[in-house]
């Protein structure tokens, strides 16, 4: 298996418990400070990586240049709005739509990358994306009453048109990174994927802390002493979800956003097992055919 994979799988993993723990505060404090605690906790250990690798690897630092800035800003602000708009739709009772919509993530990712930067993708894995995507949505709304025409024709509801938009911004947000990342190669000696990863991680999380961090000192700050009262739980969502964005950056930079996004998809696999064994839920036809789908999807992209 290949590296980049390798790391999408693991990143997944930790993705689902970062999306639990977040689950959970979202009954402690607002949609705001929940988002928040994703990235301001995770600044620490967004340095201790970094300079891991500048002092435990001897690996040289890159150098930002004027594209870097753009497209890390870019990938910083659509990753708040789309982290924004998920949670959001935890206050939804039947936020399952939304969160089924926000899954085509890979498909917009690999659109907005064909449209505006020229990346092609070959139709065998545009069909695998595709197997994937559907086994997603049809996970998301099994337990529910929603039939697949009536969540084809919801799409312009108020549920669904804000599980697109986070999921545009989802994909917006991997290939705004991916372009970050790339841009730093010309500075150091040598291309180094996991050092560009780090150092995009670095940057990209300390705009999303201080801009958050400004926003609720001006608009909210009873929030922040929610969020501080919640320190504990908020700690372990930083380490968890900078330690993803490790890996996705770095699975970025060495494989279209488009494909690591669809293979990234196993995190609903692990949030069914998560289900079935821990919570000890049954399970029904539409899940069991959602996995198989998800299966195929995978295993097609990794067999291209």
């Amino acid at each position: 298996m290949e590296f980049w994979a390798v790391i999408t799988f693991a990143s997944a993993f930790l993705q689902n418990l970062r999306s639990v723990l977040q689950k959970h505060l979202k009954g402690r404090m607002g949609t705001t400070g929940a988002t928040f605690v994703r990235f301001g906790f995770g600044v620490p250990f967004a340095f201790f990586y970094l300079a891991l690798l500048i002092y435990g690897f001897d690996r040289p630092l890159p150098e930002a240049n004027a594209s870097f800035w753009v497209w890390a800003v870019i990938g910083a602000f659509s990753q708040i709005g789309a982290t924004f708009l998920l949670v959001h739709l935890f206050s939804f009772r039947n936020f399952a739509v939304g969160t089924a919509y926000s899954r085509t993530e890979p498909a917009q990712a690999a659109v907005i990358a064909l449209l505006f930067f020229g990346e092609r993708i070959t139709w065998a894995t545009f069909l695998a994306i595709a197997i994937s995507v559907v086994g997603v949505m049809v996970i998301s709304v099994a337990r529910t009453a929603i039939t697949l025409r009536s969540l084809l024709t919801s799409v312009f509801s108020r549920i669904a048109l804000i599980g697109l938009a986070s999921g545009l911004l989802f994909g917006m947000s991997g290939i705004s990174y991916r372009q970050a990342s790339i841009a730093l190669a010309p500075s150091l000696p040598a291309p180094d994927s996991v050092m560009q990863a780090s150092f995009t991680l670095v940057m990209v999380i300390l705009i999303q802390t201080f801009s958050m961090l400004a926003w609720m000192l001006w608009r909210d700050r009873a929030e922040l002493a929610r969020v501080a009262a919640a320190w504990p739980v908020a700690i372990v969502v930083g380490f968890v979800g900078a330690t993803a964005s490790f890996g996705w950056f770095t699975a970025m930079t060495l494989q279209q956003v488009a494909v690591v996004k669809a293979l990234a998809q196993v995190e609903m696999l692990f949030t069914f097992a998560s289900s079935v064994f821990i919570f000890k839920e049954k399970i029904n036809t539409l899940e069991v055919a959602g996995c198989l789908l998800i299966v195929a999807g995978i295993l097609a992209l990794l067999l291209l």
